[in-house]
């Protein structure tokens, strides 16, 4: 499975950006996906994680209220939409994929549940 980010770009603080992930040739349907950053020198971060049939969504606190992950079945395409954005948002960000039933409460979080990934989108918050 090829994943496809989009999206990402400079904004100023406070601003808002909406990224998308697709599917290279195939369809994200059956797949719960997660959305993770990667800043520099850090950890990558799970950042959200929306389930196959959209019927449940995580968030790690740090983005809690901010960020809304979703999903337009139609378009098998997933979408994060990142509001009042921070320069501590800064990252690459990247969105991952699960063909298990749904985002599992314990483990979503963590990149080695996710066998395929997309090469990722440049965030970037600064004025």
């Amino acid at each position: 499975l090829q994943l496809v980010e989009s999206g990402g770009g400079l904004v100023q603080p406070g601003g808002s950006l909406r990224l998308s992930c697709t599917a290279s040739g195939s369809t994200l349907t059956n797949y719960n996906i997660g959305w993770f950053r990667q800043a520099p020198g850090k950890e990558r971060e799970g950042v959200s994680c929306i389930s196959s049939g959209a019927g449940s969504t995580f968030y790690a606190d740090s983005v809690k209220g901010r960020f809304t992950v979703s999903r337009d079945s139609a378009k098998s395409t997933v979408y994060l939409q990142l509001n009042s954005l921070y320069a501590e948002d800064t990252a690459v960000y990247f969105c991952a994929a699960d063909s298990r039933q749904w985002c599992s409460p314990t483990y979503w979080p963590h990149a080695v549940w996710y066998p395929d990934w997309g090469q990722g989108t440049q965030v970037t918050v600064s004025s």
